[in-house]
């Protein structure tokens, strides 16, 4: 499995080098790993920005300011929450020279080995922040995807990122023609 994530994640970090746009995660059940997905690519850095890992719920409001309302009543695995996960970390991480080209990532749900109250394991949202340079080619500018996972703990959290990386690869290479400057 991590040689199919390397796989994926050294061309999307090609792709937002070539086209001056950054990548920041907020983590929950993946606690770093959709991080390190990147980070073990070289050159990294030049897109990279960085992840908060937000496992607790009350992390995610404090750090990433997610509502907490919404976290109140829906919980950490809602699709909400991960589109709120996604848009504020590409905020945190954001600066003026960026020039708002900031993808922001996040994962969210129940690893496991059991359920997490009425939420099951395997349950997973992951969503994703689009800049507004993308408004020509997104009908919107954040979506959350949800994923039915099966497996261990271990198979689930890495899966998770497996997906998030398979998404981003899909976009990015939708994008390489339509991409406007």
């Amino acid at each position: 499995m991590q040689q199919a994530c390397d796989e994926l994640a050294a061309p999307i970090l090609e792709w937002c080098a070539e086209h001056a746009i950054k990548i920041a995660c907020a983590e929950s059940l993946t606690g770093g790993l959709l991080a390190d997905a990147f980070v073990r690519i070289p050159g990294a850095s030049q897109v990279f920005l960085g992840s908060a890992v937000t496992y607790d719920i009350r992390a995610k409001a404090s750090v990433l300011h997610v509502d907490p309302v919404l976290l109140q009543e829906s919980g950490a695995v809602d699709p909400r929450v991960a589109r709120q996960m996604a848009r504020l970390t590409a905020q945190l991480f954001s600066q003026p020279e960026y020039d708002g080209r900031v993808i922001g990532l996040s994962t969210t749900g129940v690893a496991g080995p059991g359920p997490d109250g009425d939420k099951p394991a395997g349950l997973v949202y992951i969503g994703v922040s689009f800049p507004t340079i993308f408004d020509n080619l997104r009908n919107t500018p954040e979506t959350a995807l949800r994923l039915h996972l099966q497996g261990t703990r271990e198979i689930i959290r890495h899966r998770t990122v497996c997906c998030v990386l398979e998404n981003l690869s899909h976009f990015t290479a939708c994008s390489q023609d339509a991409f406007l400057y």
